[in-house]
């Protein structure tokens, strides 16, 4: 893994001294080398994380008539099969770098080259003949591109913070991108915190010529092409022979390797896999908390014993005061997925051992793991009882008022929200609905009117409208797998591995994530993800065997942490002085009077307020960073 950077001008002398300081900013995502090229009125930059070819990858590499230059942050995991074909086609490869192949590439293809790489990637490439860039992101948004256009001149680089380092690049806020890091956790393609800084969406190439851009999307998932095979045995051994391959092309290093193991399905299964293609016991990696019912520690042993891996643990506290203000600074912006403070450790404790670490990411994406999926199904036979019967209909409200008179938070009244969010607005705004944070009537409350007035053309649940309507006529499930592929996906999770892996100077794979597993996934009848409530259905069924039962059939737990018990006890002073002190209370975003009033109803216990809690405080903390420029 790599930190890319670099400045194309249509007119100026590119500075040199610039792009060294962007680079230099990111020199923990490249610790082993650095690299400048300079064209007058271009200036690419590199930092570099020897996974391959450790002597002979250096960049930026150019081609063999020296008219090309690359600056690449990923693997290409098919690249021996495509340094055939380019040899066979008369191409010299001077190295045994995967980045090289993709130069190569892009000079028999063009644009058109993207559609042979398997693997992750962002990456820019310099035509020094006819002045022109390409810039590239992969296909799900496991690495981060981020550009800003500035008087026809093109900034782009791996992080937000590089971009920073030039002084033309404005730092206003856009207060949009806010409102939807507060509904969503992070703030989704192609926005950024800053107005003046965009995302490359995954899936998309961009072209600077002469001052101007094109972006086109390459590549979408798409789930209205269907496989035919002839039972079900065909599909399950179709998925698993795919999915051994995504993992044994994932463990070819140059350095050490190992995986994390949390002691899921997905994670578990890659680990046995890396076993059976491995001499050697597999490094393996978890983190866990004193709180039982938060930690999977039990479950990794279990998995560690069967495949007699070399296992190492690590045990998280709630001393994450010291660690938080760092973390805040290497996701440039504002992240609230509170488990990013896991993903760092088990990062930061695995860099100790390995450089290269597989994971289990994907898993619940392409197989429907998580149990919002099948809890959906299920509301919607209730609803199709519900609207079809004038009968039922009645009754069934009846029951769930008087059951929400009883217990106004129980999950009779979740049910009922979502019935009559259906009933008003359809399936894709009930769904929204349960990814968000902060609903629209919550805003109402917490939003200052300041804040109100500037995102009043904001609408949240658009992006997953859009997801929905340009999806194609597919199932519910799919509509819901194609709405994470979309935004959770790329925004949240591949963000939370790419910025904690390489904070640590440590790479990140994920077999499940292969392009090609992605597809194939994507081409099977949705029953066979979930069935009668049991959620990856065919995985579940080809595991049986490989891994013990209790990993098979143990209830899902996500990565998080307790933070909610730690906001009550042992962190409710560091909430207070974030939240509540003068600086935060007079941001102009929130009334402060809401503010107050919901740490206190959390603190005392009435009302869970945690992952809106941790937003507020990643938000503030990131504005003390970022805009107060403050040192903690």
């Amino acid at each position: 893994m790599c930190g890319i950077c670099g400045i194309v001008s249509k007119d100026k002398q590119v500075s040199q001294s610039v792009i060294q300081k962007m680079a230099s900013v990111m020199d923990y995502r490249g610790p082993d080398d650095e690299g400048y090229s300079f064209f007058g009125n271009a200036g690419l930059g590199h930092r570099r994380l020897s996974v391959i070819d450790i002597t002979g990858g250096h960049q930026p590499m150019s081609n063999e008539d020296g008219t090309l230059f690359l600056v690449c942050n990923g693997e290409i995991y098919n690249f021996k099969q495509l340094r055939d074909l380019l040899e066979n086609k008369g191409h010299r490869i001077k190295t045994r770098s995967d980045n090289e192949i993709i130069l190569h590439l892009y000079e028999e293809y063009k644009t058109e080259c993207l559609k042979y790489l398997r693997g992750m990637f962002a990456f820019g490439i310099w035509d020094n003949r006819k002045k022109t860039l390409f810039l590239a992101r992969d296909r799900l948004g496991k690495k981060p591109l981020v550009y800003s256009l500035y008087n026809e001149d093109l900034y782009f680089a791996s992080e937000i913070k590089a971009l920073l380092e030039v002084n033309e690049i404005s730092r206003e806020i856009d207060h949009t991108a806010i409102d939807l890091y507060l509904a969503y956790q992070a703030i989704p393609s192609p926005y950024t915190v800053f107005k003046k800084i965009k995302k490359l969406p995954p899936g998309h190439f961009l072209i600077w010529n002469n001052g101007s851009i094109d972006i086109r999307r390459y590549w979408h998932i798409d789930f209205t092409k269907k496989l035919k095979l002839s039972d079900e045995n065909q599909y399950m051994e179709a998925m698993w022979e795919k999915l051994k391959e995504s993992t044994k092309i994932r463990m070819v290093s140059d350095v050490p390797l190992g995986a994390f193991l949390s002691g899921g399905i997905d994670s578990s299964t890659i680990v046995g896999l890396m076993s059976e293609f491995s001499d050697h016991p597999v490094k393996t990696f978890s983190v866990g908390f004193e709180e039982s019912d938060f930690s999977e520690l039990q479950y990794a042993r279990v998995v560690a014993r069967r495949f007699n891996t070399s296992h190492n643990e690590f045990i998280v506290k709630p001393d994450i005061i010291s660690i938080l203000p760092k973390l805040v600074w290497h996701y440039n912006e504002p992240f609230g997925d509170s488990s990013m403070v896991p993903t760092y450790y088990v990062a930061r404790e695995t860099r100790k051992y390995v450089t290269v670490a597989l994971n289990g990411d994907g898993g619940d994406e392409n197989l429907a793991g998580y149990t919002r999926y099948w809890q959906t199904q299920v509301l919607e036979k209730i609803y199709n009882i519900y609207k079809k019967n004038p009968f039922l209909r009645k009754e069934i409200l009846k029951f769930f008022v008087r059951q929400y008179n009883r217990h106004p938070s129980s999950t009779f009244n979740r049910i009922w929200k979502w019935l009559d969010d259906v009933e008003k607005s359809g399936f894709d705004y009930a769904y929204a609905r349960r990814l968000i944070a902060f609903s629209n009537d919550l805003k109402n409350k917490f939003y200052s009117e300041e804040m109100k007035e500037k995102v009043q053309n904001s609408d949240c649940l658009a992006l997953v409208r859009d997801i929905w309507s340009s999806a194609g006529d597919i199932c519910l499930l799919e509509k819901m797998l194609a709405t994470d592929f979309n935004l959770y996906l790329p925004d949240v999770l591949m963000v939370k591995m790419d910025i904690a892996c390489m904070a640590n100077s440590l790479e990140a794979r994920s077999p499940f994530l292969d392009n090609e597993f992605v597809e194939l996934m994507a081409s099977f009848p949705a029953d066979l993800k979930v069935r009668r409530m049991t959620s990856k259905y065919i995985l579940k069924r080809k595991l049986k065997g490989f891994l013990p039962e209790e990993i098979i059939s143990r209830k899902k737990m996500g990565f998080g942490i307790p933070v909610g018990r730690w906001f009550r006890k042992e962190l409710k002073q560091f909430v207070n002085e974030i939240l509540l002190d003068n600086a935060s209370l007079s941001r102009g975003y929130f009334d402060p009077q809401a503010v107050m009033k919901m740490v206190e109803d959390h603190t005392s216990g009435r009302i869970d307020h945690t992952s809106r809690i941790w937003l507020l405080i990643i938000l503030e903390m990131w504005h003390k960073i970022f805009v107060d420029r403050k040192n903690f």
